[in-house]
C-alpha cells in the first residue's frame, strides 16, 4: 500500500514538474525503489484530462500481479510472451530504456460524488392544460416562477454505458401569479384565491413558495463519457447522455407573499400556511446532456393540493431548466 501511495504521489508530482525536468519535455521518470522505476511518455498534454480518470492503483496492482505470477516475461534478446486471449498485454520494451507498457485502458468503476445545482422555471397543468386558458387567478407567469434545487449526487457505474445517478437534496418552488394582487387563504371548502382591490395599494408581486427535501434515482445511458459527470464549464464533456427515473420529496415549508406600495412605503404581507398543499410530492425526472450542458425536466405525478376539500384546484406541477 505504501508503494502504491508513493507511486501515485510521484506520478502526479512528476506531471506537475514536467516542464522543469532534465529529461525530454514529454517524458516523466518516477523512481519507485532501489532498482525500479516507471517512465511515462506523454506526447499530447490534452491527454492529461483523460489520465485523471484512470485508476492507477488498479494498473499498478495488475502489473505487480503479472510479475509475481510470471505471466509476462519479455526482456532484451528474449522473445516476447503474450497471451492473445487477454484483453491487455504488459511487456518489456526491447530497448535501452527498459520501459513498461500497458495497452489496457483503466477507468474508475467506483461510485463518485458531485453536487448538482438545478436552476429553472415552474408551472403547472390542470387537466393537461395551462390555467391561462380559463384565466384562473392561480395562473402563473412563466418568467419569474423559479425552481432551485441543490443535490448531493452519487454516480455509480453499472455496466457498459449504463450508470446510476442517485442523491439527496433540497428544492424550492416559487409560483409567481399573473395578477400581482392575488391573495391566498383557505376555509373549510378549500384553498381560496381572491383579488385584493384596495385602491390605495400599488401591487407589484404575488406568489406561492414551497420548500422540499428530495431524493431521486436516475438510470443514465452515457454515449461516450463512461458515466463521468461533466460540468457546464467543462468543454471536455461526453457527447450525449440521457436518463429517466423517479423522485420523491417531503414539504418542509410553504408561504404566500404579496408585495405592494402604500403611501409611498413598500410593504410585504407574508402568510405561512399549508394551504391544503400535499406534504409529499413524487414524479418523473428526465435528464439530457450534450457535451458540457445538462438539462432536466421534473413532472409531479401527484397533484399540488390535496384532493380534499374537493374545491381545491387539481394542478400537477412541473419544472425544467439547466444543471450546473
Amino acid at each position: 500500500m505504501m508503494m502504491k501511495t508513493i507511486f501515485l504521489s510521484s506520478f502526479f508530482a512528476g506531471i506537475a514538474l514536467q516542464p522543469f525536468a532534465q529529461q525530454k519535455a514529454d517524458t516523466v521518470i518516477v523512481e519507485l525503489a532501489k532498482t525500479s522505476r516507471v517512465v511515462f511518455t506523454i506526447k499530447d498534454h490534452a491527454d492529461l484530462s483523460t489520465l485523471r480518470q484512470y485508476d492507477f492503483q488498479a494498473l499498478f496492482t495488475d502489473i505487480l500481479d503479472r510479475i509475481e505470477k510470471n505471466q509476462v516475461v519479455a526482456v532484451a534478446d528474449t522473445p516476447r510472451v503474450e497471451k492473445p486471449e487477454e484483453p491487455a498485454e504488459v511487456v518489456w520494451d526491447d530497448d535501452d530504456d527498459n520501459e513498461w507498457r500497458s495497452s489496457r485502458t483503466y477507468r474508475s468503476r467506483r461510485t463518485r460524488h458531485s453536487v448538482n445545482l438545478d436552476l429553472g422555471l415552474n408551472n403547472y397543468l390542470q387537466d393537461g392544460k395551462f390555467p391561462d386558458e380559463t384565466n384562473a387567478l392561480y395562473t402563473v407567469r412563466p418568467w419569474g416562477s423559479w425552481y432551485l434545487g441543490l443535490t448531493s449526487v452519487q454516480h455509480t457505474p453499472v455496466a457498459g454505458k449504463l450508470f446510476i445517478e442517485w442523491g439527496l437534496g433540497m428544492s424550492w418552488y416559487s409560483f409567481k401569479f399573473e395578477n400581482d394582487n392575488v391573495v391566498m387563504s383557505k376555509d373549510e371548502n378549500g384553498v381560496v384565491f381572491a383579488e385584493d382591490l384596495d385602491p390605495t395599494r400599488n401591487y407589484s408581486k404575488s406568489k406561492l413558495s414551497m420548500s422540499f427535501v428530495n431524493a431521486y434515482f436516475i438510470p443514465m445511458l452515457d454515449f461516450g463519457g463512461h458515466g463521468d459527470k461533466t460540468r457546464f464549464w467543462d468543454s471536455n464533456g461526453s457527447k450525449f447522455r440521457i436518463g429517466i427515473g423517479p423522485y420523491a420529496g417531503y414539504r418542509i415549508g410553504s408561504h404566500s407573499k404579496i408585495v405592494y406600495k402604500e403611501d409611498g412605503d413598500k410593504e410585504k404581507d407574508k402568510n405561512k400556511d399549508n394551504f391544503y398543499l400535499q406534504n409529499f410530492r413524487y414524479g418523473v425526472r428526465v435528464q439530457l446532456g450534450i457535451r458540457s450542458t445538462d438539462l432536466f425536466i421534473n413532472y409531479d405525478l401527484n397533484e399540488l393540493f390535496t384532493t380534499s376539500p374537493s374545491n381545491n384546484p387539481k394542478l400537477n406541477a412541473f419544472s425544467f431548466g439547466i444543471i450546473f
